[in-house]
């Protein structure tokens, strides 16, 4: 197969990919995986090669996935609930999210691998309907709610240094968009028909795996923060006149090759959400922001090859909640305050080259309140809740 066959069939898929991705929020604004064999298996990717989306999970792992891409696609349910000032419970109209992604990879030797990812982040995508007198819940009108989306393309190169050692990069292209509405009772520096406003940004993707014999592998990836262009059209709104930057992140990996048939694998990660202002500053600061904290989180998976055809996976994903009660108030524009996920997933071998894989998930519910909540408006009872459930589906295709 010529390199231009290999360019003309990445163009194609990308282009069915890189429709802007929905929000949702799992570790924070972050997905618990990327690709769903990683989400049925609690998101545990680092020290694995399962598809060709090195460019997210970990570009050294391009060089071992051989020529092959996948796409798929998953429904995303969650379920956000607010009270503000002593308000009746409000849950937010949208609750079903339709989220593609993509992966293409080429081995191009023994040693190099390339590819291509397409995929999304995105976590703050709420809308409150008003009660009976066009009021909401922050005192503004009509319906309350925030929308970001990220878009990010990876193409990826990865290079085996020597049989076992393997080092991977991958250029993060991002695209962001971001909208609010029904912010009026925050004055009227902050336009509440200001509409979608959109960023661009460069950042990196760093990986490494390496095998340390027949039954273990380790990896590592690091992604420095990504520097934004600002959102113009709200620089009154968030910290450093609109700057929305994607905060630093790097996870560590291990996979352990129990016996033939069974794998265990574990992920750490570290998201540095306080590091961006407009994410990380108080909604008391001069230039306010989420008050969201770091977050660290724990992944945990197994998968069996129970036959030639099937393979089953499950998992757990354990994360520290990036929302302290101080901050309640402007978090219900955002609540990503899920800890725990459970998984479940599993992939039919249709033949030696086609793959129909599978993954469900469960979020559960968290809440955080505080009978005090710092706000503009003075200290008031805020609570906010989250839950969460999704399915999804995913075609790999062999040549």
């Amino acid at each position: 197969m010529t390199f231009q066959t290999h360019a003309l069939r990445a163009a194609a898929l990308l282009t069915l990919g890189s429709a802007l991705m929905p929000a949702h929020a799992t570790n924070g604004y972050f997905p618990h995986g990327f690709g769903l064999k990683a989400k049925g298996m609690g998101g545990v990717a680092v020290a694995l090669t399962h598809d060709a989306f090195a460019g997210v999970n970990n570009p050294a792992s391009a060089a071992y996935a051989g020529n092959r891409w996948d796409i798929g696609g998953e429904v995303f349910m969650p379920t956000r609930n607010a009270s503000v000032g002593g308000s009746p419970v409000v849950e937010s109209a949208k609750d079903a999210f339709l989220i593609p992604e993509f992966g293409y990879n080429v081995g191009l030797s023994d040693k190099l691998g390339v590819g291509i990812t397409v995929y999304g982040n995105g976590g703050m995508n709420t809308q409150y309907p008003p009660f009976p007198d066009n009021s909401n819940l922050f005192g503004g009108q009509g319906k309350l709610g925030v929308n970001l989306m990220q878009l990010i393309v990876a193409p990826t190169v990865a290079y085996k240094v020597t049989d076992n050692h393997t080092f991977g990069v991958s250029p993060l292209l991002v695209y962001q968009q971001f909208e609010a509405y029904g912010l009026q009772a925050f004055g009227p520096a902050l336009n509440p028909n200001a509409g979608k406003d959109s960023s661009t940004g460069l950042g990196v993707r760093l990986g490494y795996m390496g095998k340390l014999g027949e039954k273990m592998t380790v990896g590592a990836s690091y992604s420095p923060k990504i520097n934004m262009s600002r959102f113009d059209k709200y620089a009154t709104l968030f910290a450093e006149n609109g700057d929305f930057d994607i905060p630093e992140n790097y996870a560590l990996g291990v996979a352990f090759q129990v016996t033939p048939a069974v794998l265990v694998a574990m992920d750490y990660s570290r998201i540095n959400y306080s590091d961006v202002k407009s994410i990380g500053n108080s909604i008391m600061d001069a230039e306010p922001g989420f008050g969201w904290k770091n977050v660290n989180v724990f992944k945990l998976g197994v998968q069996w090859q129970m036959n030639s055809q099937w393979t089953l996976r499950a998992g757990v994903n354990k994360g520290t909640n990036p929302v302290t009660e101080n901050e309640a108030f402007f978090n219900v524009l955002a609540p990503g305050v899920i800890k725990t996920h459970i998984t479940f997933g599993g992939t039919y071998a249709k033949s030696a080259n086609e793959e129909l894989s599978f993954a469900v998930w469960h979020g559960k519910s968290n809440s955080v309140s505080n009978a005090a909540a710092l706000t503009p408006m003075g200290a008031m009872p805020v609570s906010l809740g989250m839950k969460q459930n999704g399915f999804g589906l995913q075609y790999s295709r062999k040549f």
